[in-house]
């Protein structure tokens, strides 16, 4: 007697098609996904007699003592700190007692709606630094007296240009609208110290003689001077 026929199992052979056409969809997805992809912008570093390129630390003055500053251009209470502390940080800078290194990064890109303001503030005040590094603070200056508010989609390059053209740097428009340090910023902000009593890296961060400290330690502007005996 002849054995029965097999039944052909349809169910799982469609079961079988389903799962290899999903797993095709699922390979080229990835695929689109890594060659579609934002790739991170390079890490040009800059050279200027100004900038320390390993730390990214924009340098004025020559003075024993050091005060190094984490600014981000976004950030209300850096402009606040630039407010209060700036001119008596400058008499410092100017009477020989300290070196001012400011550390231009980018923790707020978050807050401009897409458009990176803080990453590429930071990344043309290296531009300004490179080009002129006397320029460097009159820029800083003028960006905070021109800052957006958080939120917003920030200044625009061809905004941030003018301001620097307006502290007498020009010819870097290239720079500017290339963001040509944007990597370099990022790779800054890595480096960020941590106040003590902060959870992560936040603006502003104070360091004096390379201790970083926490900013509500920071006596008046009038008894800055008392940190540098």
């Amino acid at each position: 007697m002849a054995a029965p026929a097999r039944k052909t199992n349809w169910f799982a052979i469609w079961v079988s098609v389903a799962v290899v056409v999903l797993l095709v969809a699922v390979a080229g997805l990835v695929v689109w996904m890594n060659n579609t992809a934002t790739a991170p912008d390079p890490v040009n570093t800059p050279d200027a007699a100004v900038i320390n390129q390993e730390t990214g630390a924009i340098t004025v003055g020559d003075g024993a003592g050091t005060m190094d500053t984490y600014i981000d251009f976004m950030c209300p209470v850096c402009n606040q700190f630039e407010q209060a502390y700036g001119e008596a940080i400058q008499s410092l800078v100017d009477d020989g007692t300290i070196t001012l290194n400011i550390h231009p990064i980018s923790i707020l890109d978050r807050a401009s709606q897409g458009t990176e303001y803080s990453t590429r503030a930071a990344s043309a005040m290296y531009c300004v630094a490179a080009a002129d590094g006397s320029a460097a603070v009159p820029f800083m200056q003028a960006m905070y007296a021109n800052q957006p508010a958080e939120g917003s989609t920030g200044l625009t390059d061809e905004q941030i240009l003018a301001i620097a053209a307006g502290v007498g740097v020009t010819g870097i428009d290239s720079c500017v609208n290339d963001g040509t340090y944007k990597g370099y910023v990022t790779a800054m902000t890595e480096k960020t110290p941590v106040a003590p009593s902060a959870q992560g890296i936040g603006t502003p961060t104070i360091a004096i003689n390379g201790q970083v400290i926490d900013n509500s330690s920071l006596p008046a502007p009038a008894d800055l001077a008392t940190l540098f005996p």
